[in-house]
């Protein structure tokens, strides 16, 4: 039986064996998908438990996915996929709170400097702020990284703390939201994320596109743009505390 009659069967039919060969045709992907989050997570996180849970988000691709609409599954299903591994992660508080709270005091440190400033403060401008030497800047960067991964997964909140209902993801993947008023605010967030992509350093864009639309993981990147690996998590760090900060200034 051919994808597009299994397909047919399960959402017309509600098949069951249908369902079952499906999973086992889309499975690789979870694999696939977890494999390469790991390179970039802690070696006490276990694959094992990363596949467990982007399994779980393999089968909600399944229910939630539209046939019927011009998008690929396997594409639908990797962001899935990836978003219960992400929820799975943040579940179990893999990053120290201590660490949670230096990206959290960096953000903010971008966020007081560029209303004072009026534009996007340099890394020497930060560092002092912070009052740190650029070389612990760099270090405190480093420690921060982790937290950065989950960054476009995680919840945007606006200048006032009150959170938007959506997440970095939500304002790239959603084409199709049906409330006009969604839509609005949708579409008004993906122009404030654009244009704060656009005014990043290259090093930093390049990095972003790399890693979340590319998908390559840090040290294939670190291998592309002939850096450290370290360096690479340094820029990608970085860049995402600019973007949530710009972000929290713009909502």
């Amino acid at each position: 039986m051919d994808m597009d009659s299994l397909w047919t069967d399960y959402k017309e039919h509600g098949s069951t064996s249908a369902r079952d060969k499906l999973l086992a045709e889309y499975t690789p992907i979870v694999r696939y998908t977890a494999q390469r989050m790991a390179v970039n997570l802690p070696k006490d996180v276990q694959l094992g438990d990363l596949i467990g849970a982007g399994v779980m988000g393999l089968i909600k691709a399944l229910e939630s996915f539209d046939s019927t609409r011009d998008v690929k599954f396997e594409t639908y299903a990797t962001h899935k996929i990836r978003g219960a591994i992400l929820d799975d992660l943040r579940e179990q508080d893999w990053v120290p709170r201590s660490i949670r709270q230096k990206a959290k005091t960096v953000k903010n440190a971008y966020v007081e400097l560029e209303k004072e400033l009026g534009r996007t403060p340099y890394d020497s401008e930060v560092a002092e702020h912070l009052d740190l030497k650029p070389v612990e800047f760099e270090e405190l960067l480093s420690e921060i990284a982790p937290t950065s991964i989950v960054s476009l997964n995680e919840v945007i909140f606006n200048n006032y703390g009150e959170t938007m209902n959506m997440s970095f993801i939500d304002t790239i993947e959603d084409e199709n939201a049906e409330n006009p008023l969604d839509r609005l605010g949708m579409e008004d967030t993906k122009r404030i994320l654009a244009n704060a992509l656009m005014e990043l350093p290259e090093n930093e864009r390049h990095v972003i596109a790399l890693y979340h639309y590319e998908e390559l993981t840090l040290k294939e990147i670190g291998i592309a743009m002939n850096l450290t690996e370290s360096r690479v998590s340094q820029i990608h760090s970085k860049a995402m505390t600019k973007l949530k900060a710009k972000l929290q200034l713009k909502m």
